[in-house]
């Protein structure tokens, strides 16, 4: 793998947790429990690998759909694997935000999200944006509403603007990673991947891994990105 080429921005649609647990005879919140431990290994791992910015589907819009006992706990363990793994995330510098909607979930969770976004605002290494209860089309719908609220010029919106308007403006995703061997984009960061290159990971995501995430990456340093140009 090339140290030269790693990708700014990775984002990752951590997909297969409960079909990961019932293939092993367990409960899907089993698989939950198990994916949260790959998200953080993970995030160390994209330390490690020199990413600048990595961006995880944590919860979406849609998962509110579940039934209610699922959505309680991934909601908990939420809350449980900030408080578990903030001390670490902190030692690594690491600047955490989250993208989404706060109005539907629990006021644990918001309190949890603000209080993390706050200690380690001024962190200089990797940024972790989770995205919880979180969906593109939210997102965009979100940001037209800011700038029709903020009483913009037409002439005056352009791809610079609308970035400001986002969630948060973070660079362009490079590398687009689902797990679990499905490949679609499942509502994910649509504005931000839109010249981003995708890797499909056959493993369920309790089963990714160091190795995985370097093949990944070096599945993206081989390609040739001509962002609609000629080379």
């Amino acid at each position: 793998m090339l140290a030269k080429n790693i990708p700014n921005h990775v984002a990752i649609i951590m997909d297969g947790n409960g079909r990961w647990a019932l293939s092993r005879g367990k409960n899907r919140v089993d698989g939950h429990k198990a994916g949260a431990d790959t998200l953080f290994k993970t995030i160390q791992d994209a330390c490690s690998l020199g990413i600048n910015y990595l961006s995880v589907y944590a919860f979406s819009t849609e998962n509110f759909k579940r039934p209610q006992t699922e959505v309680n706990f991934i909601m908990a363990l939420f809350v449980k694997g900030i408080k578990k793994h903030l001390k670490t995330l902190l030692e690594n510098d690491i600047k955490i935000v989250f993208s989404g909607r706060e109005k539907e979930l629990p006021n644990n969770v918001v309190e949890a999200m603000n209080d993390t976004s706050k200690v380690s605002k001024n962190n200089k290494g990797l940024v972790l944006n989770i995205c919880i209860n979180y969906g593109g089309h939210a997102e965009i719908v979100d940001m037209v509403k800011s700038i029709v609220n903020n009483h913009i010029e037409v002439d005056k919106i352009n791809e610079a603007l609308i970035n400001n308007y986002l969630y948060h403006n973070l660079p362009a995703v490079d590398l687009l990673i689902r797990t679990s061997g499905e490949q679609r984009i499942s509502n994910f960061m649509l504005w931000q991947v839109a010249y981003a290159e995708m890797y499909f990971s056959k493993l369920y995501w309790p089963e990714f891994n160091l190795n995985e995430f370097k093949k990944a990456i070096s599945t993206y340093q081989k390609r040739d990105r001509r962002f609609g140009g000629l080379k």
